[in-house]
């Protein structure tokens, strides 16, 4: 330092009214984010709670692990294989109707292995109209919509009886526009698929339509039945056999491709939106993908993690928020302090999830250096004018 004798008074008011603004307005100072004590502080302003800090340990490491994830089983009741097909409206049904000898209403050529003297007709082939029937020579309309094919021949053999020579009728259908579900999305060829009687599961449906165009862990699979839709990774559809469960009349099952991003800002080596490189992504993975912190700026114990957090994880963890937020979730941050070496355990199965925003808060000293840099920067040409001055004197 110079002595006092050698400044100028009005050099040294000139300082100490920099230093004094300076003093002041550093808690303005240019800053990406919040340091973490701002976080801290911040998650209660004017006694209303915004968000809550949760430090990250084992215990809540396990709260999270243990959410409930989206499930198709218990969004769709299982009831295990599909009941039997019925005939509707628009299928395609083939009659064919034996009689026991000759000389009968429906007389034909015989039919190898069947006994000789009986005959046989096969009707043409006829589609099930609007009013849910078909039409039998010598019974009229049979109302066919809503019933089984044994059922309907029954009743054709009840309405041949006395006109026939005992009478006995097969129905099948050649053709089904209502016992199909539909595939589309991203797969190599949407359409309809029809469901075998065996049953069908949803990744049947997928593999019929030639599978999945994406990465399994960037795909979703959204099953509508009715007025009910879910969704679920399929990633989970493929891991979980529960979850694959059976396809139904109707169903529509669209194939998504959802890339997962988190985003991460702050005292990292990129600050950017990072695609998920695999199916499921920790803390540590997460860090080491933005490159880690960086050695002269970021602070180790203020790595936060922000997320809109299920309300049975915030339940589990304690935490009630003053309001709902989208979908009734919770705004959680997670804290991860790294200066703890424990701290490490935790990270490494700590999940990172979808539209998650990793932030590293700027250290201390940072700060402090900004300051002096701002203070050299205004205090550098006086002190150096009276360097050369008194250097010259």
């Amino acid at each position: 330092m110079f002595p006092r004798s050698r400044l100028p008074p009005r050099t040294l008011d000139g300082l100490a009214v920099a230093v004094g603004l300076l003093v002041v307005g550093c808690g303005v100072l240019p800053a990406a984010g919040p340091t973490a004590s701002q976080v801290i502080d911040q998650q209660a302003r004017n006694n209303e709670a915004r968000f809550t800090v949760v430090n990250v340990d084992q215990r809540v490491v396990a709260a999270v692990l243990a959410a409930p994830r989206t499930s198709l089983r218990r969004r769709f009741p299982h009831r295990g294989a599909p009941p039997e097909p019925k005939i509707g409206v628009g299928d395609s049904v083939v009659v064919s109707i034996w009689e026991a000898a000759s000389g009968g209403l429906f007389t034909s050529a015989s039919i190898d292995g069947i006994a000789p003297g009986s005959h046989s007709v096969v009707l043409p082939e006829q589609m099930v109209g609007r009013d849910g029937a078909i039409s039998v020579p010598f019974a009229g309309r049979i109302a066919v919509a809503g019933r089984l094919p044994l059922d309907v021949q029954h009743m054709i053999e009840r309405r041949l009886a006395g006109k026939a020579i005992e009478p006995q009728a097969i129905v099948s259908v050649s053709k089904s526009v209502n016992n199909v579900a539909t595939v589309t999305g991203e797969v190599v060829k949407g359409e309809r698929v029809p469901l075998s009687l065996k049953g069908d599961r949803l990744l049947d449906l997928i593999a019929a339509a030639g599978g999945a165009r994406s990465p399994v862990y960037e795909t979703s699979i959204r099953l509508s039945r009715g007025r009910v839709t879910g969704t679920i990774p399929m990633e989970e559809l493929v891991s979980e056999p529960a979850e694959n469960i059976y396809a139904e009349p109707g169903d529509v099952l669209t194939v998504v491709r959802t890339p997962r991003t988190f985003t991460v800002l702050g005292a990292t080596g990129q600050n950017n939106e990072i695609t998920f490189p695999a199916a499921a992504v920790t803390l540590v993975e997460a860090l080491a993908k933005a490159g880690g912190l960086q050695d002269f700026r970021s602070d180790p114990a203020g790595v936060f993690l922000f997320r809109w957090e299920a309300p049975a994880v915030a339940a589990a963890l304690g935490v009630k928020p003053s309001e709902p937020g989208p979908d009734g979730r919770v705004p959680l941050v997670y804290r991860l302090d790294l200066s703890d070496a424990k701290a490490y355990f935790a990270a490494e199965r700590f999940p990172v999830r979808d539209q998650d925003t990793l932030y590293v808060a700027n250290a201390g000293a940072t700060e402090l250096e900004k300051f002096l840099g701002l203070i050299n920067g205004l205090t550098g040409p006086a002190v150096t004018g009276v360097v050369v001055r008194n250097a010259t004197q």
